[in-house]
């Protein structure tokens, strides 16, 4: 079984945001694979299960809040009796330019609340996929607000590439069970 997990903060006032990107990127794949979303309290989750490629799959949006999402990524992880390498961690990344996508197969938060708190549930060892999210404002701007602005005009037309690049990983990591040591930027 594989478990991708999307971070983001649930409610209509921070859907679009940048700290929302994990969120959309489930969002995106659960509808290009037409699976259904349900409310798991006991997960403090929203999730979709499919089987895709011959791979039992587990899509989780955590209801917790960003900055506790370790919280849901543990009681999934008990629940199904999964290692940190079958769970992919899908999530905004401050520290890389908008149009990036990196691929982590451990380490430290760098920064990130949502990731520190996994990072304190699980361990360093949770591959992830990070999302760049950094343009020219980010350096000036309080941190909280910049995440939790909308994407700029330009920003959304690139949304569709960024959004095609991270199924293809999420998808690479259903199949094989890891993800490639991956550097990409929008063209």
């Amino acid at each position: 079984m594989r478990l991708i997990v999307g971070l983001g903060n649930v409610g209509v006032n921070f859907e679009g945001t940048r700290h929302n990107f994990g969120f959309d990127i489930l969002n995106h794949f659960a509808a290009a694979s037409s699976i259904v979303w349900q409310v798991k309290d006991k997960f403090k989750s929203v999730v979709a299960e499919a089987t895709l490629d011959g791979q039992k799959v587990l899509l989780a949006k955590p209801l917790t809040y960003y900055n506790l999402s370790g919280d849901a990524v543990r009681a999934l992880k008990d629940f199904y009796k999964l290692e940190n390498s079958d769970i992919l961690v899908v999530h905004d990344e401050l520290a890389l330019p908008f149009g990036t996508i990196r691929t982590r197969s451990a380490g430290s938060d760098a920064g990130n609340n949502g990731v520190k708190s996994i990072v304190a549930s699980l361990g360093q060892d949770v591959p992830r996929l990070r999302l760049g999210i950094a343009n020219e404002r980010s350096a000036n701007q309080d941190a909280a607000d910049f995440v939790l602005g909308q994407f700029t005009g330009y920003e959304r037309e690139q949304l569709p590439q960024v959004k095609s690049e991270s199924m293809r990983l999420v998808n690479t990591f259903i199949q094989q069970g890891r993800l490639p040591n991956t550097s990409w930027h929008v063209s």
